[in-house]
């Protein structure tokens, strides 16, 4: 089978935790070892989340004041690069020494007109206290918004049109290869109106949606989208929660989930199945073999 696994912020970095370089890399070895069993059965794309990173890395840039910052469409093509790295090697750690591996920088289309633009709602980067993420965002322009007992940076979400690397990472999938790809949702670029000159774009594109979007254009048999918790809940945080183990997008349809947690990964999963036909799965990080397996998380299926 063709999987795409879609890996959450917490393979990454989890909520409270500081961004260093050691933390990340023993995030990622975890998720490693989740991965290691669907990398020597399926054919495996893997996607990742890079909110945390890209935040840190545009932190890094505002301390100096010798150039401008750099936009996000460069920060997100080199957290990209880093991450594929650490997966690459942690993965491959794993998995017989011949097994091809190879990180695909990902350009994804986004519209200009995009409705989004005037609607900033992904966070990125560290969170702060009410006071001093109100003091940053006057001071470097920002939007913020609370995210849990914090507050954080809040960039548009335009949703993703094309990935332009889709035709190599089909070539590598044929050949055997583990790709890594459309990291962070990808790096956002868009065409300047009445052009065809392709530009960055100073916006971040969901991460669940960006890969439904891959799967779906490579003609994946599963997409899984790994998270923090073990599926999908209705009534979540009341005595009611309980978890869907199996259902449609119809289904799932009927009821609501946080636009910033869940939300995402579920209109993510029903998209993929509604257009391909496929199987979609959300869940637990450990779980993840299970999960292609059928055997765990929520099952979306057509």
């Amino acid at each position: 089978m063709r999987v795409v696994v879609a890996l959450g912020g917490n393979a990454l970095l989890r909520r409270g935790q500081r961004p260093s370089a050691e933390v990340q890399r023993e995030n990622v070895r975890l998720a490693a070892k989740a991965l290691a069993p669907v990398a020597q059965q399926q054919q495996l794309v893997i996607s990742h989340g890079n909110g945390p990173q890209v935040g840190l890395l545009a932190l890094q840039a505002a301390a100096y004041s010798g150039v401008a910052p750099y936009p996000l469409d460069v920060l997100g093509a080199e957290t990209e690069g880093m991450i594929g790295y650490m997966i690459e090697q942690e993965l491959g750690n794993l998995v017989p020494p011949d097994v091809p591996f190879a990180t695909i920088l990902t350009m994804v289309e986004v519209d200009p007109a995009d409705p989004a633009f005037s609607h900033p709602s992904k966070p990125i980067g560290p969170g702060y206290p009410e006071k001093e993420a109100k003091r940053l965002a006057a001071e470097r322009g920002w939007t913020v918004r609370r995210d849990g007992s914090l507050w954080r940076r809040v960039v548009p979400s335009p949703r993703p049109r094309r990935i332009f690397e889709i035709r190599p990472v089909k070539w590598l999938l044929e050949r055997g290869t583990i790709v890594v790809c459309a990291g962070g949702g990808g790096i956002p670029t868009m065409f300047e109106p009445g052009t065809n000159v392709l530009v960055g774009a100073e916006v971040v594109v969901d991460k669940d949606r960006a890969s439904a979007l891959l799967a779906a254009e490579l003609g994946a048999d599963v997409l899984v989208m790994a998270t923090d918790a073990d599926g999908v809940y209705l009534d979540w945080g009341t005595p009611a929660a309980r978890r869907v183990e199996r259902t449609t997008p119809d289904e799932l349809s009927r009821h609501s989930f946080e636009e910033g947690s869940m939300g995402p990964k579920v209109e993510a999963a029903c998209e993929f199945v509604r257009v391909r036909h496929g199987r979609a799965a959300i869940g637990a990080l450990e779980d993840v073999a299970a999960m292609v397996d059928g055997t765990a998380g929520t099952q979306v299926i057509p």
